[in-house]
């Protein structure tokens, strides 16, 4: 470790001339065990669940030098066991999370360029998405304004497979091209409001096999009022434009209110609103709302059975939740029971509306700081679906739906230089 340290140390040293310089290099190790048994989606009858170990590995290099700062994550992700121990490459390899550079003009005005994260207010629309063992971040272009009180971020992107010659078709499961504007103004110590406005752009080909990008547009405002015992939010969001040449629209909105009963005991409830279609609407409109690139393991229940890589274009979701939290020494311990409802009708080829009621999770977590870089989460969720759910999500009610899981998060700093 000491020669590794003299290395690096020898390195900016020599790289650079002698200037404010500092380098921040740390790991993180995230190996995560799960045992899945009807997660993010009912078991159906014969069916069983199954166990198996993820895990993130991170190197993080830090560089900050007066108005330049730069910052490279590179990462592999994998399940213990995809590869045999004798193999001579990894199935995922190393990875880039982040690579950017981020110029400072002035106290005001700054930009970022490259592979970043766009995360913004509770991360519902914009988030990193931090729970995927991959993480979620784009390769963008950021320019941001800033005072004491306000925030004003705009940036864009623009999405290609190759460096390609000619017209080609962009295959990436990705926006072809993105333009978005943020803005927080933080009126008190209590009050905060931000606006977001984002245009995505997704490439198709019509029917003359002509390839064509159609842009939808998300929008909507972000309030908070946090006192010393009051935390809420409410958002509300709006979606329009157009999706392989169909027209959208859509909405969500939310509202949350937690109170601290305690120093060490908050209760909160909350119920969010996205937009859905009727199983029987025979209309082109797209209804229903798709919070694109927000941390949704965040929302509407552990078990990701809405909006993680499902439940796109089908009847909405109302969740009325309650969450309960205690925080003693070292110890995190959360409760958080959800009921769901469909947002539109749930109507069966038979011409048969069934309850909007979907079923009930009930989520329990906890999280330990063992020492000063690790700690250890971990927790329990179990499924109550309904006949409802049966029918959206296919699979049995009756079979008992459960996860559980545990995580140690291991983040040492392995070497830090200023001068």
């Amino acid at each position: 470790m000491k020669k590794l340290k003299l290395i690096l140390i020898l390195i900016v040293g020599l790289s650079f001339e002698i200037q404010a310089q500092e380098l921040d290099v740390n790991l993180q190790i995230r190996p995560r065990f799960e045992y899945r048994n009807g997660y993010k989606q009912l078991l159906q009858q014969g069916q069983k669940g199954t166990s198996q170990i993820s895990q993130r590995s991170r190197l993080n290099f830090n560089y900050k030098q007066e108005d330049l700062i730069v910052k490279l994550t590179l990462q592999n992700t994998r399940t213990w066991g995809d590869v045999a121990p004798t193999a001579v490459a990894d199935k995922n390899g190393v990875a880039v999370f982040e690579a950017w550079a981020q110029y400072n003009f002035t106290e005001k005005w700054s930009a970022r360029m490259g592979r970043q994260v766009l995360s913004y207010d509770n991360q519902r629309i914009l988030g990193e998405m931090d729970w995927a063992q991959q993480g979620q971040s784009h390769d963008a272009l950021t320019v941001s304004y800033q005072t004491e009180k306000q925030k004003l971020d705009f940036g864009g992107a623009y999405n290609s497979t190759a460096e390609n010659t000619l017209q080609t078709p962009y295959t990436v499961a990705n926006y072809k091209a993105l333009q978005y504007a943020w803005y927080h103004n933080q009126f008190s110590n209590d009050f905060g409001l931000s606006f977001l406005v984002l245009n995505t752009g997704y490439e198709y080909a019509n029917t003359d096999a002509k390839l064509l990008v159609d842009y939808k547009q998300t929008f909507g405002p972000y309030l908070t009022y946090k006192t010393s015992k009051i935390d809420s939010n409410f958002w509300a969001y709006g979606q329009t434009g157009k999706s392989t040449d169909l027209q959208v629209s859509a909405w969500n909105a939310a509202a949350n209110f937690n109170y601290s009963i305690t120093e060490s005991f908050k209760a909160g409830l909350g119920y969010e609103f996205l937009s859905g279609k009727a199983s029987n609407d025979g209309s082109t409109v797209i209804k229903s709302f798709n919070p694109i690139f927000g941390t949704n393991h965040g929302f509407n229940g552990y078990m990701d059975y809405f909006y993680v890589g499902n439940h796109l274009n089908n009847v909405g979701l109302q969740d009325a939740f309650i969450k309960l939290n205690y925080n003693v020494n070292k110890w995190q311990f959360t409760l958080s029971p959800h009921i769901f409802l469909s947002a539109a009708d749930v109507v069966t080829p038979l011409n048969e509306k069934l309850d909007s009621y979907l079923g009930t999770e009930i989520d329990a977590a906890f999280g330990y700081n063992f020492k000063k870089d690790i700690t250890v989460t971990g927790g329990y969720s179990q499924m109550f679906g309904s006949k409802t759910m049966e029918f959206i999500k296919n699979g049995d009610a009756g079979h008992t739906n459960n996860w559980a899981w545990l995580m140690i998060s291991v983040n040492p700093r392995i070497f830090t230089y200023k001068k």
